[in-house]
């Protein structure tokens, strides 16, 4: 790097604070000192301090100072433009006096807007990049489904609306034989800027929405828009295990990108019925079964309805209300294993309504032979708990 050097004081005649005052005549302003950095400064760290020190007197804070921003700016103008650095440090703010009025406060191309839209570009996300692809939207489609086709899975056709490129311009926009132009008004970029005091502020261009180009000739399928609107039928193979709730992830078969971007995902979102006999809690099913009190009594086997059929269950002699039986295997199949569950059989007794004589007569032989007092059932019952208690 290019230093000025000066005469003894002795040749010249002069001490040397006279000495230094000459050097700070010849350099101008010290543009390193006013961003606060050393001479050896790298372009980060230049970049670096002038953000910090812009940001903290910008002219729109609350305690900001215009005339210590316009200074910080300046040197920052130099210093980061490497042939203008050298001729500042060969010749100090003599050698870029031109330079700086390109750079300056004095607008056009690479004006103050410039320069200071390229530091904030980073904290506002602006910038002059042209307009970018993005990702389509997610579409989300409700699916219901039977009790046994969340248990045992099963594969649904279904048909969505879906906005897709247009098969005509292939999502161009432009009739078959022209393309799309360059917009003229944001030069393609798909922003225009405008001042709000020393901000520069990007915005969507009115003229072409956002994307850089504008179609003088459209498309007479999708009228210029590049994309249409159509059902599109898929096939939707849903697992066994499903529950109300659960999302199945079709990737790819949402929404059309933009300018080329990727389609967004389509999400199958499951509605499973309630059934008249099983009750599901997770990967478990319940049902309740009625047995007859002589059967709870003196035991059996009976049929009990299980997912897809029935099933074959011994109930011992003496089984009492509420017990409950589990079949393995019988239950819903795990989302995660695969292993199916079990179903927890509750047995309900039920007690005879309307008997006829012969039956009323028998149970009272019972009762009598029991023990119970059927006539006074309250009186013998109290006798019983203080049997207990005594």
């Amino acid at each position: 790097m290019a230093t000025l050097s000066f005469s003894s004081s002795a040749n010249l005649g002069t001490n040397d604070s006279e000495v230094s005052q000459r050097g700070k005549d010849v350099m101008g302003k010290d543009y390193y000192t006013i961003l606060g950095v050393q001479r050896t400064a790298s372009d980060d760290e230049i970049k670096k301090a002038y953000r910090s020190l812009a940001l903290l007197h910008h002219p729109d804070k609350e305690k900001g100072d215009e005339e210590k921003f316009k200074e910080i700016n300046e040197a920052y103008s130099v210093l980061k433009d490497p042939a203008k650095r050298r001729q500042y440090d060969q010749f100090g703010t003599a050698g870029v006096g031109a330079g700086y009025r390109e750079a300056g406060f004095g607008g056009g191309a690479g004006g103050f807007e410039d320069l200071f839209g390229e530091v904030f570009s980073d904290f506002f996300g602006g910038g002059r990049r042209g307009p970018s692809a993005t990702r389509g939207a997610d579409l989300r489609y409700d699916l219901e489904l039977t009790f046994e086709e969340a248990a045992f899975g099963t594969e649904k056709d279904i048909q969505i609306p879906v906005t897709v490129d247009c098969s005509n311009c292939g999502g161009s926009g432009a009739r078959d034989g022209t393309q799309a132009e360059t917009c003229s008004r944001c030069n393609g970029s798909g922003q225009v800027n405008f001042r709000q005091g020393f901000l520069t502020i990007a915005r969507p261009c009115g003229s072409c929405g956002g994307r850089g180009v504008v179609i003088k000739n459209p498309c007479a399928s999708c009228s210029g828009l590049g994309k249409v609107r159509q059902r599109t039928k898929l096939s939707v193979k849903v697992p066994g295990g499903v529950d109300n709730g659960s999302r199945l992830r079709l990737a790819g078969k949402g929404e059309a990108g933009d300018l080329g971007g990727p389609p967004g995902d389509l999400y199958v979102v499951v509605n499973v019925g309630t059934h008249e006999i099983f009750k599901r809690e997770g990967d478990n099913i319940i049902c309740h079964v009625p047995i007859s009190f002589v059967q709870a009594t003196l035991g059996c086997e009976i049929d009990v309805p299980v997912l897809g059929g029935t099933a074959r269950l011994k109930i011992p002699a003496g089984t009492q209300p509420g017990k409950v039986f589990s079949l393995k295997g019988k239950g819903i199949a795990s989302l995660q294993t695969g292993r199916r569950g079990e179903e927890l059989v509750v047995i309900e007794v039920c007690i005879p309504k309307g008997l006829s004589k012969k039956q009323t007569e028998l149970l009272e032989q019972f009762a009598e032979i029991s023990g119970d007092e059927v006539s006074h059932p309250s009186k013998n019952l109290f006798s019983r708990v203080k049997e207990i208690f005594e």
